[in-house]
């Protein structure tokens, strides 16, 4: 904790609790003014319909999109093979957007898993 947390702590724990709470609504009215507020990742995948045609880079995208709360890292060597397997081993491109969609939910099933307490 540095110099400054360490005096905004002294000052809000001499406060009565009603000014504790003006001092809490204060710091998030400027948390979301200052453009530090993340929007709220979604619980549940967003439903993107899959394309006709649609390409294993597009799938990617659309998945990442579908599953903003996972972490893409995570996946990057699984979904790089895949798309691999496709471009450079001529795997039809249908099929292995079939095994990315089964592994972005099998990845979603592990996050949700991870999440219930």
């Amino acid at each position: 904790m540095d110099r400054l947390e360490k005096r905004l702590l002294a000052v809000v724990r001499d406060l009565p609790d009603a000014g504790r709470e003006q001092v809490l609504a204060f710091a998030e009215f400027l948390h979301v003014r200052l453009g530090c507020a993340q929007p709220p990742v979604p619980a549940e995948p967003v439903a993107i319909p899959r394309p006709e045609g649609e390409s294993v880079v597009r799938a990617i995208k659309r998945l990442a999109a579908s599953y903003p709360m996972l972490d893409r890292g995570k996946m990057l060597s699984e979904t790089s093979n895949l798309m691999a397997q496709s471009v450079v081993g001529g795997r039809p491109s249908a099929e292995v957007i079939d095994e990315l969609e089964a592994l972005f939910r099998t990845h979603f099933e592990a996050y949700q898993a991870s999440t219930k307490t």
